[in-house]
């Protein structure tokens, strides 16, 4: 029976370009839910858009000298143009910049204001007096009261994920000017929490959420044991929906009020070009409501958003809340700031034509119960030992060994042994077997099941050897390849909401356009022929392409490459030390030395002992240098001497001088060595 159902995504901020941490947390697994749910003859709205109004879009914009909305103009573009290029199906992309939206959230505020829903306060906030400005949530950095993040931002922080106000961090800084804020009387509206805990509670902990993630339900449950508390609506910005009523001048609504209304005015857009009523996705009883998030948005739309429908008392409330992990990138937490991302715009450049491999990868290997982390050497193996060796493979050798023997037309089955039957009949329960893990948001097990089903054919073809069979038993080889060509045409459907660009290939392939009945999701199950014999198929095409390790190496470097970048931009020149007198300079004695011997101390990580002649004699001289030079490379190397230290036991060693070393850009250590011809040793720097 065909059900509504609205599934929302979470909508992106418009300060920066998508990577695949935003795939693999929020996009794919909502895609795969929503074209799921449509091959299964369900009426579905998917909806998202851009989040236009948030704090770090007007600290990109600052920073490049451009106006909010030129950024938001910009990366409206590349993310919309992203999705589309990934298949990410989405129903209606709007953005919170939009007319519908502005009046959407405007008039939901209206009518809690109007309703006594809000309560207003004065209240102390953090104020930058250089900037002239409140500092609302991201405009303040500062120490995480919970985990001591010292990076932690002013609403949220995202090393512990914990919400918080900007007046509740330690040492808190402008993001603006990087000046120590004060505490100014500003008036906000709050939309109290603490009156709807009991709702909350009864809905989320008494309630049957318990079929919720355990992230979200335990994250959920946490706040609400923690009691909750007002919650401000409003900010004291310039850029954002304007406060609607008396007294909101110089304020807009809190980007958290406005984004999910987001979900709505998207809707409201999508239905008004397609002859359909929005509210019929948003406050019939029958329609079933699931949003798509991260873990660092649990809050938002367990808590605040549901109070927010539930005060304005039409809505309908979540049934699910599909939460992710984080992905981390070889081993490092994901960073736009640090360059320390997989952009969606440059994969293509790289790897074009291959958004399913990627979709895939990142499905397989999905954060759906604790964060994980996305190698390269990964995703090489997951395209080359399953999409290429297994799915690939086996499409490849049915198609081919359909046009070799019977010209590409679909062969009559005849007699079909044990084997045969018990083939088919496990081919007809994969729909339910991958409904099920789909339904239960378990979409990194959906697909292994998927690949399963593509096991299933590679085996079928490598124990039955129709290459073999066709020199004794022509008929054999027929029935052998029509039920081959039945996993394949099955494999074109049910991949479809995974490998949504391999899917159509495949059909294309196949020539499903041209069956009488084509195959469903529902009708594998049930009906016993989904290609007919005497059907007419195409040429055989590569569904998948080997990676090359130079590819992979060349992304590992591209990181490498930011990684190094990034730790140059962020060095800090160590301060100056306190001044010294001329007298205490000439005690130091430097000289002009060249290495004679090196070797490792052994059961040391860092430690080197030289012989190094100093001009004045030969001593030894034990150094932290093993980590960056062999002994080989550094012998005959010319070096600045300290001379006159005072000797120093290092493991058993005494060591009688000090190498003088800096370190270069990259951060690596280098030699202070005197480069001048006709230097010789023993000759006294000064």
């Amino acid at each position: 029976m065909s059900k509504r159902y609205t599934i929302t995504a979470a909508l992106p901020y418009t300060n920066g370009p998508i990577h695949i941490g935003h795939l693999a947390g929020v996009y794919v697994p909502s895609d795969i839910y929503a074209r799921y749910l449509r091959l299964t003859d369900n009426d579905v709205a998917f909806i998202c858009g851009s989040d236009e109004h948030g704090v770090p879009i007007t600290i990109k914009a600052k920073n490049e000298g451009v106006s909010p909305q030129d950024i938001v103009d910009k990366y409206h573009a590349i993310i919309k143009q992203s999705f589309q290029d990934f298949g990410i199906s989405f129903d209606n992309y709007s953005r919170t910049s939009a007319k519908i939206h502005h009046d959407t959230a405007s008039k939901f505020f209206k009518t809690l204001y109007d309703k006594g829903e809000f309560t207003e306060e004065v209240t102390e906030q953090l104020y930058d007096a250089e900037a002239k400005q409140f500092l609302a949530d991201r405009f303040v950095v500062g120490t995480c009261p919970k985990c001591g993040n010292e990076e932690s931002y002013g609403d949220q922080c995202e090393n512990c994920g914990t919400s918080h106000n900007a007046t509740d961090l330690i040492s808190p800084k402008s993001a603006i000017t990087g000046a120590t804020p004060s505490l100014k009387e500003t008036k906000h509206w709050f939309l109290p929490l603490d009156k709807h805990e009991d709702f909350l509670k009864e809905w989320i902990l008494k309630g049957h959420k318990k079929d919720w993630k355990p992230n979200v339900y335990g994250q959920v449950k946490s706040w609400i044991d923690d009691g909750l508390r007002p919650r401000a609506v409003t900010r004291d910005l310039d850029w954002g929906i304007p406060v609607p009523v008396a007294g909101g001048e110089g304020k807009v609504l809190y980007v958290w009020f406005d984004a999910p209304i987001g979900y709505i005015s998207a809707t409201k857009e999508w239905a008004a070009e397609n002859d359909k009523n929005w509210e019929d996705y948003w406050k019939n009883k029958d329609t079933t409501l699931v949003h798509f998030i991260g873990k660092d948005n649990i809050v938002f739309h367990c808590i605040i958003f549901p109070a927010m429908l539930k005060a304005e008392g039409s809505y309908i409330l979540p049934e699910n809340v599909p939460a992710n992990e984080f992905l981390n990138l070889e081993g490092n937490k994901l960073s736009t700031s640090k360059n320390w991302a997989v952009w969606l715009h440059e994969y293509l450049e790289e790897f074009p034509n291959q958004q399913d491999v990627l979709r895939y990868a990142l499905t397989a290997n999905a954060p759906e119960t604790k964060d994980n982390d996305f190698t390269w050497k990964d995703f090489q193996a997951r395209n080359n030992n399953e999409l290429v060796a297994i799915f690939g493979n086996f499409i490849n050798r049915v198609v081919v060994l359909t046009n070799k023997y019977y010209d590409g037309v679909v062969p009559e089955a005849n007699e079909l042994n044990a084997v045969d039957e018990e083939t088919l009949t496990t081919l007809r329960a994969y729909p339910s077997v991958i409904s099920s893990s789909i339904e239960r948001y378990r979409f990194r097990e959906a697909s292994q099941e998927l690949m399963n089903l593509a096991r299933l054919g590679n085996k079928y073809l490598a124990d039955a050897e129709p290459w073999k069979v066709i020199k004794v038993d022509e008929a054999r080889t027929q029935t052998i390849m029509y039920v081959a060509l039945q996993i394949a045409s099955a494999l074109a459907v049910l991949s479809e909401p995974f490998l949504p660009f391999t899917s159509i290939k495949l059909k294309e392939i196949l020539c499903h356009s041209k069956l009488d009945s084509e195959s469903t999701w529902s009708n594998i199950s049930t009906q016993e022929v989904l290609l007919p014999s005497r059907h007419q198929i195409g040429k055989a095409e590569l569904l998948f392409s080997k990676i090359e390790d130079s590819q992979i190496q060349e992304q590992l470097d591209k990181l490498e490459a930011s990684k190094k970048a990034n730790e140059a931009a962020n060095k800090v020149v160590e301060p100056q030390k306190e001044t010294i007198t001329f007298d205490d300079f000439t005690k130091l004695d430097m000289r002009v030395g060249t290495i004679l011997e090196a070797e490792k101390m052994p059961k040391t990580k860092k430690l080197m002992k030289l012989k190094v002649d100093t001009g004045i004699d030969v001593r030894t001289i034990v150094s932290g240098i093993a980590e960056s030079f062999t002994a080989e490379e550094i012998v005959g190397k010319r070096v600045t001497v300290l001379v006159n230290l005072a000797p120093r036991a290092l493991r058993g060693v005494e060591s009688q001088g000090m190498i003088l070393m800096t370190e270069d850009e990259t951060g690596n250590l280098v030699f202070v060595s005197p480069s001048e011809p006709g230097v010789s040793n023993g000759l006294r720097i000064s």
